[in-house]
């Protein structure tokens, strides 16, 4: 099993997008917990997680009420979500923790080593 922890939001300096997982709200926040504020402008939740030492971001973007007001969905309806992290390790890595298959972004992880 993994090694999961909480990571202040300064530990994602320097992740980009990877890819993105489907899984619901209230899988995420029943297993790491409730999210931190996202930027409130694109996004409105954000988790930033170590998963064995390599840093994992999930979030969503320009979908929530922070960017789109009242057209945007609520972070309960959330099923897409943006994973960042300096490489391709960390999609594998919140993929493998929560169960699900990983969408990768192909054009960020052929720079990616």
């Amino acid at each position: 099993m993994a090694n999961i922890e909480r990571l202040p939001k300064k530990a994602a300096a320097g992740t980009q997008l990877v890819g993105y997982i489907s899984v619901p709200y209230s899988k995420l926040t029943s297993k790491f917990g409730a999210p931190s504020e996202g930027d409130l402008h694109k996004t409105d939740a954000e988790w930033v997680l170590g998963i064995d030492g390599i840093v994992v971001t999930i979030y969503n973007y320009k979908d929530g009420k922070n960017y789109l007001g009242a057209k945007g969905k609520s972070l309960s309806v959330i099923t897409r979500w943006h994973v960042g992290s300096k490489d391709k390790q960390g999609l594998v890595a919140i993929a493998d923790a929560l169960g699900v298959k990983p969408i990768a972004n192909w054009e960020t992880l052929k720079q990616s080593k």
